[in-house]
This record gives structure tokens, C-alpha cells and sequence, in this order.
């Protein structure tokens, strides 16, 4: 097992009615308070109004509009309001994207150059606001990890930036807040969920047990839940399940003692930096292609105990057992109605080649579970289609 740190730095506020807990968890960073969120869903279920209510005694500065992609432009603009205002503390009320901007807005706060250089070289972040969030998607897992992924579309760029001080000093996390939640946000959220955590499960081995039966357990919760949520959009044993196995997915906790390059979050994220599309669906589309190219002799036991401890299959065949596993999880995407070819999408050919490229530019793809060259990404990109 690999050396790790662990910190549980984030007071998480798990639950119905936590919300009411804002106004404390506000207080101690200052009265001056930047709410960051996106489009009008914290309107339509109240969400919005609950907050001004519980912050009338704060003095309130508002960013809306935050992209599901979040674009180094809302970044910019945040970060200006920081800085003119003398903002104390910034709250996120969204989702992942909302939550990954105001990391990045809290920085460029006490930045004096262009914005977009700490996502290039994260060793820039210096001093961070705050930053408190109410979570209302269960998917990226934002609320409790030092990350940050924002993206340039004038350069179609999208990158990942991260700083321990990114860490959000408080969440709150109310499942009820997914009930209002379109179906296909809900089932895209779940694939962004479960490749956090195939990214950290599929990795040299390096004998975290523990690790693996962790992340194994979150990918049966998502594979138990996520149905019931799209049949049942308000069932609260449901949603709770999936917003709390966003959470663990990526707080670091299943990749204590492990370690190594992502592959399919890399590959999505030149998808998302050219076509702008949601980047769960993307994920979905990547992963069991990736699967089925990198599926050989070394690596063919880790996706037939994937197979058995996650999908209860029984082949004794390890070949055998490893497709079944892979085609169970291209079939549980598309029953969530995920669409699972790049067409369907309105992806063609015409820059798999660029996106092959910028995928191995940007990203340390020859340290990645099974290390993949430009072509190898290309020839996974064209599979997908």
C-alpha cells in the first residue's frame, strides 16, 4: 500500500433541513458574502429564496449563471466582485460546476494576473476565501475535495486545477434538493460518480484492500439507487445514497494507499472542450470503450473481480467474466437513458485526431492504468462513434 494523507477538512451538513445551519457556518468568515450559483433551479424549488431569508443579516453579492461547464469568463467576473467588494467568504449553491467556479474565483480574489493561469499551473493558488456550498447534484464531488475544473473556450481548453486550500470550510448536503432534478442530470450525475471512482479502483495494484472494497460499495449503491431516483424522483432513501456516494467518491478516501493518471476523465474533457457537452453523458459514452481496449492479460483479473464483487457474476472464465462485467455497465447506462454513441451527440470524426493530441499534451497518460498513446486515445475516440 502507498504512502497517503488523509484530512476530513470540510464540516459536511448532511440531511433534511440542514440548510438552517447556513447562517453558522457563514459567520465565522465575515459579514461580506459572494453567492455563487447557475441557472434558475434554486429559484423554482425555493432553494434561492431560503438562503436570502437565512443571510438577511449578512450583506449579500450575488453571480448567477455559472455554466455547467464552467467558463474561465464567470471566473473572471467573479473574481472582479471579490476583489471590488472586499469580499469575506464565497458561497457556492449549485452543483459541481458552480461549486468548482467559486474555488477558482476565491483564488483569483488575491490574484493580481489573468485568472486562467491558476488553472494552468495550480502552483500559482496561493491565499483562498472561504468557501462555504449547498449541494444540490450528486455527481462531481466538489463539496469535499481540493479540485477544480474549468474550461477556455477560446482556446478549447479544459483543465483541472487543485489546492488543499480549494477545500470548502463547510457543506451542506440535503438530499431533498435532488428531488427537482431532471431525469437525464440525475443518470449523467451517476456515470460522473461511478467513473470517479473506476478511475481511482482501476489502478496498479498496490494491495489497498480496504480502498477497493470501498469503492466497490459506492458503485453498487449507484447501480441500487440511481434506477429507483429516475423511477422515483422524490424518494429520499434514493437520493441520499447517491448524493452521499458523490461525496466518498472523490473526497480521497477510496484512493488512500493507491495512485496513478486518470484515463477516461482526460479523454472526456477534450470532448467537453470542443463540443461543450455534459460531461457525465460524455464519461458514459468513454468508459466501457476504454474498458474493452484495455482489457489483456494484466489486466484482466482486476475487471473479473470487478465483475464478481460489484455485478455478483459467477463465470469462473476471468475473459468471460471481465465482458460480462463491461457490457453490464454499458447496458446500465443506457437504462438510465444515457445516450451511448458520440453521434447520438452530435460528435463526428472530423477532430478525434486534435482531441488524441490534446489529450496526451495536457494529461500524463503513460503513468494511467494502461499507459495510451495518442493513437491508442484516437482509436478509443472512433470506437465511440
Amino acid at each position: 500500500m502507498n504512502n497517503f494523507r488523509y484530512h476530513a477538512y470540510t464540516d459536511i451538513r448532511f440531511g433534511k433541513g440542514q440548510v438552517n445551519c447556513l447562517p453558522e457556518l457563514v459567520a465565522p468568515h465575515g459579514k461580506k458574502v459572494l453567492m455563487v450559483y447557475g441557472g434558475g433551479s434554486i429559484r423554482k424549488n425555493g432553494l434561492y429564496d431560503k438562503v436570502k431569508e437565512l443571510l438577511a443579516d449578512f450583506e449579500v453579492f450575488e453571480l448567477g449563471g455559472v455554466e455547467p461547464n464552467p467558463k474561465i469568463t464567470s471566473v473572471r467576473e467573479g473574481a472582479a466582485i471579490c476583489k471590488k467588494e472586499k469580499i469575506d467568504v464565497v458561497l457556492a449553491v449549485g452543483g459541481g460546476s458552480t461549486i468548482d467556479a467559486a474555488k477558482v474565483m476565491a483564488a483569483a480574489a488575491y490574484y493580481e494576473g489573468e485568472p486562467w493561469d491558476l488553472v494552468v499551473d495550480s502552483s500559482k493558488i496561493g491565499k483562498v476565501l472561504p468557501i462555504v456550498t449547498i449541494l444540490t447534484l450528486a455527481a462531481t464531488g466538489s463539496e469535499m475535495n481540493k479540485n477544480a475544473v474549468i474550461s477556455n473556450m477560446e482556446t478549447n481548453e479544459k483543465l483541472g486545477t487543485s489546492s488543499h486550500y480549494f477545500k470548502p470550510q463547510a457543506s451542506i448536503c440535503d438530499p431533498e434538493y435532488l428531488y427537482s432534478l431532471p431525469a437525464m442530470q440525475t443518470a449523467a450525475g451517476t456515470a460522473d460518480i461511478m467513473s470517479h471512482i473506476f478511475e481511482q479502483y482501476f489502478q496498479k495494484d498496490s494491495g489497498a484492500f480496504i480502498s477497493d472494497r470501498f469503492a466497490e460499495s459506492l458503485l453498487q449503491a449507484c447501480i441500487k439507487y440511481c434506477p429507483i431516483a429516475l423511477k422515483e424522483p422524490d424518494n429520499y432513501e434514493a437520493r441520499a445514497n447517491l448524493m452521499w456516494a458523490s461525496t466518498q467518491a472523490l473526497n480521497s478516501l477510496i484512493s488512500c494507499g493507491k495512485g496513478g493518471a486518470w484515463t477516461c476523465h482526460p479523454i472526456e474533457h477534450e470532448l467537453s472542450a470542443y463540443y461543450d457537452i455534459t460531461h457525465g453523458v460524455g464519461l458514459a459514452i468513454v468508459t466501457p470503450r476504454w474498458m474493452r481496449y484495455i482489457l489483456k492479460d494484466e489486466t484482466v483479473e482486476k475487471f473479473a473481480e470487478y465483475g464478481r464483487n460489484v455485478w455478483s457474476i459467477t463465470e469462473e472464465d476471468a475473459y468471460k467474466c471481465a465482458n460480462m462485467a463491461i457490457d453490464a455497465t454499458e447496458q446500465f447506462f443506457k437504462d438510465c437513458g444515457i445516450p451511448m454513441t458520440l453521434r447520438e451527440i452530435g460528435i463526428d470524426e472530423s477532430k478525434i485526431d486534435i482531441m488524441a493530441e490534446d489529450t496526451i499534451k495536457y494529461n500524463a497518460m503513460d503513468k494511467a492504468y494502461v499507459a495510451l498513446d495518442k493513437e491508442d486515445v484516437a482509436n478509443i475516440l472512433r470506437a465511440c462513434l
